[in-house]
C-alpha cells in the first residue's frame, strides 16, 4: 500500500504543480508521512524542462511545510499533550515518537525546531511539543520557516542534479528517495552538527529561565 501512495505523491506533484507541492508539503510537516524526497525533487525536475520555476517551487515547498507545522502546533497548544498521546497512535503518532519529538524540544528550544527540520521522524512530530510546551509563535514561525526553505531548497538543488543526470528515476519513487537519502546524508550531518554547536553557544549566554 505505501508503495501506491508514494507513486500517488509522485505523481500529484507533476499535475497539480505549485499546489501539489504546497498541499503534500504541508501533509509531510503535518501528521501524514510523506516524503518531502518524493515531493521537491521531481517538481525541482520539471522546473529545469521549463514547466515550473526552482524559486517558486521552494517557495510553495516552504509555504506548505509552515502551513502544515502550524496546523499540528496550534492543535497541540489548545488541545493539550494528554489527548494527543491517547489518540496520536490513530493518526500516525505512536508514544515512543511523540516523546521523542518532546525531549528534543525540551533540550534545544528553537534550535531544536529548526534542526528537526532536516531529521526524518522528527521533522513531521516537532511541533507537537512546540505547541504543547507554548513556544513563543514568532520563535517557532522563523525557526520552521527558516528550517524548511532551507530544506526545501536542498532538496530541490539535488533533486535537480540527481534527476537531471538520471531522469529514469523519476519513475522509480522508492529508487529516487534511497538515492536522495544517501547523497544528503553528508549536509544533513552537518547542519545537526553546526545546530547543535550553535545553541552550545547560545546556552553560555542565556538565562536559565530562557528555555526557547
Amino acid at each position: 500500500m505505501l508503495h501506491e501512495l508514494i507513486k500517488i505523491w509522485f505523481h500529484w506533484v507533476e499535475a497539480w504543480g505549485y499546489w501539489g507541492v504546497f498541499i503534500l508539503m504541508a501533509m509531510e510537516s503535518s501528521v501524514l508521512p510523506v516524503p518531502s524526497e518524493v515531493v521537491m525533487p521531481p517538481a525541482a525536475f520539471w522546473a529545469a524542462q521549463g514547466k515550473m520555476n526552482f524559486w517558486l517551487v521552494v517557495l510553495a515547498g516552504t509555504a506548505g511545510s509552515y502551513f502544515g507545522s502550524l496546523l499540528n502546533y496550534l492543535a497541540a497548544r489548545y488541545f493539550g499533550f494528554p489527548l494527543i498521546k491517547r489518540f496520536g497512535k490513530y493518526l500516525f503518532l505512536p508514544p515512543d515518537k511523540l516523546e521523542l519529538a518532546s525531549n528534543w524540544v525540551k533540550a534545544y528550544g528553537s534550535t531544536g525546531i529548526f534542526i528537526a527540520r532536516f531529521l526524518p521522524v522528527v521533522r513531521h512530530l516537532i511541533s507537537i511539543p512546540a505547541g504543547v510546551f507554548k513556544m513563543p509563535m514568532l520563535s517557532f514561525s522563523v525557526a520552521t520557516t527558516v528550517g524548511a526553505g532551507l530544506w526545501c531548497f536542498v532538496l530541490s538543488w539535488f533533486g535537480n542534479r540527481v534527476i537531471g543526470d538520471a531522469p529514469e528515476l523519476l519513475n522509480s519513487p522508492e529508487d529516487m528517495v534511497r538515492v536522495m537519502k544517501a547523497k544528503l546524508i553528508w549536509f544533513v550531518a552537518a547542519i545537526v552538527i553546526l545546530g547543535v554547536l550553535y545553541w552550545i553557544v547560545l546556552s553560555f549566554k542565556k538565562k536559565p529561565k530562557a528555555m526557547f
